[in-house]
């Protein structure tokens, strides 16, 4: 699992400031093609962009997915895509050129020396609920021992520049419309309220439908997971770098597997990409329970799955801390167990878009032992579970201003109306 800090990423910013320069030199004098999208994220073909993708290809849109990773190349090969190596000269040649640029994360996505011009499109991964971009104090932290001030304030500068050549950051709504614009510093002509493509998944087809598919895939990839046991997915928000909290003691790991066991339920445990450790199969061993169908605790992490969000109808509750897949399953909606553990640590060092309670109510779990208290009221009493899902309605119908399945067609269309004003010169 590859691991990242802030700090560690601005200290290769400042590191890298003359290849940028170069990029920039070399970018200013070639043309775009007109109509060649190039695409990128940080988990590989998924996320928004993958949604994208489908419907600009479906449109007639000639597309290149550039790849981070010998995993993510084998990827494109088994869906037969055309793609390329975004490290690479052709990566660097294909951004310079492309009329359109997707990511999800940030420019690194694709070839990051090459991504100024054309129209650049920052689909982000998911509604923020931790502060972000320059509302996080530690998104342009200094890396160095000294000049720390000066350093942070040149990082913001070269932040806040960077972000403006994006030209389109899709919002689910008007108050996640205002995070976005602040923590990118743009205008609001450049973040419209189009919905997220990366969720239309969550309201194509009926919900049986979805939670059929869903269960489908996931017991496909967890042999042994029976049809009728009752999933509850882990996963914790990326904390800048650090370990992911820690694993019950034993007491708590014991009462969690009596609760797995009484419920026939299964832990699935997906700890973050970008995590510096996550929290292990070993650190639950004394939950796991009996054998039959490989245990009660099982890992999903991202070698299984890149993308999580297709997967939540298939999911009975969700337990997390600051993630924004809280929005996500509050659209299913998944019934969600809230476990800050360090809560006012947190919100001293990151803080939120208004307050925790806001989201996750006053009665988030702060230990394992509270999780495994509302663990056991969501799956033994009915009542305490549609209160629940009632506050997960409540919370989707205030983020979502679309949940209709067709907010990468608006995505699509308002990129579409960007190269109609400005189309980028043809390359010979």
């Amino acid at each position: 699992m590859a691991s990242f800090s802030f700090g560690a990423g601005n200290a290769g910013k400042l590191l890298r400031i003359p290849l940028y320069a170069l990029g920039r030199i070399i970018t200013a004098v070639t043309p775009r093609t007109g109509d060649l999208w190039v695409f990128g994220s940080a988990a590989g073909p998924a996320d928004g962009a993958w949604a994208l993708w489908e419907y600009a290809v479906a449109q007639g849109e000639r597309a290149v997915w550039l790849t981070a990773s010998a995993e993510e190349a084998a990827i494109a090969q088994r869906r037969g895509i055309p793609w390329a190596p975004k490290a690479s000269w052709r990566g660097f040649r294909l951004t310079a050129r492309a009329a359109v640029i997707v990511v999800t994360h940030g420019f690194g996505d694709v070839n990051r020396y090459a991504a100024t011009g054309g129209v650049i499109v920052q689909l982000w991964h998911g509604i923020p609920l931790k502060r972000i971009g320059l509302d996080a104090a530690v998104t342009t932290a200094s890396p160095l021992p000294f000049a720390r001030r000066a350093t942070a304030h040149l990082l913001r500068l070269l932040y806040r520049r960077t972000q403006a050549r994006i030209a389109v950051l899709p919002a689910a709504s008007e108050i996640v419309r205002g995070r976005l614009e602040s923590a990118f510093g743009l205008g609001s002509a450049c973040v419209p309220v189009t919905g997220e493509p990366r969720t239309d998944v969550l309201w194509c087809g009926t919900a049986d439908e979805r939670r059929e598919i869903a269960g489908a895939r996931l017991r496909e990839i967890l042999p042994g997971v029976t049809d009728a046991a009752r999933l509850i997915l882990y996963a914790p928000t990326w904390r800048d770098g650090a370990a992911d909290p820690a694993g019950p003691d034993a007491g708590e790991a014991t009462a969690l597997a009596a609760v797995l066991e009484e419920a026939d339920a299964v832990l699935l445990v997906r700890a973050h990409h970008l995590a510096a450790g996550g929290l292990a199969e070993a650190d639950l061993a004394a939950a796991r329970g009996p054998a039959r169908g490989g245990g009660r605790v099982r890992m999903l992490g991202g070698d299984l799955v890149a993308d999580v969000t297709p997967l939540l109808p298939g999911l009975d509750v969700l337990v997390t801390d600051y993630s924004s897949l809280a929005f996500d399953a509050a659209s299913v909606p998944v019934a969600t167990v809230f476990f800050a553990p360090d809560l006012a640590e947190y919100a001293r060092s990151r803080g939120f878009y208004g307050t925790y309670d806001d989201v996750a109510g006053s009665d988030a779990a702060s230990d394992w032992a509270g999780v495994v208290a509302t663990l056991r009221a969501l799956l033994t009493e009915p009542g305490f579970r549609d209160e629940r899902l009632a506050r997960g309605r409540a919370l989707s119908a205030r983020v979502h201003a679309f949940r209709d399945g067709h907010s990468t067609e608006r995505v699509y269309r308002v990129i579409r109306d960007r190269l109609a004003a400005s189309p980028p010169e043809r390359a010979s």
